[in-house]
C-alpha cells in the first residue's frame, strides 16, 4: 500500500482540502484561533467519549483510508503498544488527533486536518501542496518572506506560530497531563515538511531536534498503522480507559 501520494489520489477533494487550506491559513488567522480556543471554555468530556464522537468523522485531507478516526487512533495505538514502546506513547497514539473534535464543532476541515507549516516566514516548496500558497495573502508581506520571517534562527518551534488544527487544539487540552514528548509529538505530528522533508531546520533549537526523534517513530505507527481491516473497538475498550485513567482525570476541558 502506498501511502501519503498527493500526486496520484483518486480523490480530487483532496487537493481541493489543500488549495483551502492554503489559501486561509494566514499568521493572523492561527493567532486569532489559538486565542478563541485557548480558553478551553466549550465543556467538560471524557477523553474515551471524545474517542466515540470521533466515530462520525472522516478525514478529507487523508489519502490513505476511510475509516473513522476512533478506528484509526485505535490503529496507531495498538501499533505502538506491539512494539512495547513506553505507555504513554501508546496513549498518545490514542489521543493524538482528538482535536479533531473540532470538525464536529462545526469548524470548516481545512482549518481542522491537514499537514501543517510555520506561519511568518517564507513557505517551503517541501510542503504538500506547496503550489496553492500563490493565493496566501501572507506570501505579499516583504517581512515574512524574507530570511526567517519574524523569526531569529534557532528561536525554538515553542515560538513559532503555526498553521492552526487539530494538533495545536490538543496539544493544550493535553499541556496539563502528558509528559513533554508526548505533548511534542501531538503538536507536530502533522508537520511533515519537517520530521519527513527535512524543512525548518533553521526554526529548530536542540531540544526540538532531539523530540523530533519521537515524532519520527511515531509517524511509523500513525502512518503505517493504516489497513482497511477495522480493529476491534469493544475488545480494545477496557484496555484503554484503563490507560486513560492513569493519565487523565474522569473528565477534562475542552
Amino acid at each position: 500500500m502506498t501511502f501519503r501520494d498527493f500526486e496520484n489520489t483518486a480523490a480530487p477533494t483532496v487537493g481541493e482540502f489543500y488549495r483551502l487550506n492554503h489559501r486561509y491559513q494566514t499568521l493572523g488567522f492561527a493567532c486569532a484561533k489559538k486565542a478563541e480556543f485557548a480558553s478551553l471554555s466549550r465543556g467538560p468530556a471524557g477523553v474515551w467519549e471524545v474517542c466515540e464522537r470521533l466515530n462520525m468523522l472522516v478525514d478529507a485531507s487523508d489519502t490513505d483510508t476511510d475509516l473513522s478516526q476512533l478506528e484509526h487512533l485505535l490503529q496507531t495505538a495498538e501499533a505502538a503498544r506491539c512494539d512495547n514502546q513506553p505507555d504513554w506513547l501508546v496513549l498518545t497514539g490514542l489521543v493524538h488527533d482528538l482535536g479533531k473534535i473540532l470538525a464536529l464543532a462545526g469548524e470548516p476541515q481545512w482549518a481542522v486536518v491537514g499537514d501543517t507549516f510555520p506561519l511568518g516566514c517564507p513557505f517551503d516548496k517541501r510542503i504538500v501542496h506547496s503550489e496553492f500558497f500563490k493565493d496566501n495573502p501572507d506570501t505579499r508581506v516583504a517581512r515574512f518572506q524574507q530570511g526567517a520571517g519574524i523569526y531569529k534562527e534557532g528561536t525554538g518551534l515553542r515560538d513559532v506560530t503555526m498553521s492552526w488544527g487539530h494538533d495545536e487544539y490538543m496539544y493544550m487540552v493535553a499541556k496539563p497531563y502528558l509528559p513533554k514528548e508526548a505533548l511534542f509529538v501531538i503538536r507536530y505530528h502533522s508537520f511533515y515538511a519537517a520530521h519527513d522533508e527535512g524543512a525548518y531546520d533553521y526554526l529548530m533549537n536542540d531540544e526540538d531536534r532531539e523530540l523530533m526523534n519521537w515524532v519520527r517513530l511515531f509517524r511509523q505507527y500513525d502512518l503505517y498503522s493504516k489497513s482497511e481491516s477495522p480493529p476491534d473497538t469493544v475488545a480494545l475498550k477496557p484496555y484503554y480507559t484503563e490507560l486513560i485513567r492513569r493519565f487523565f482525570p474522569e473528565t477534562i476541558e475542552w
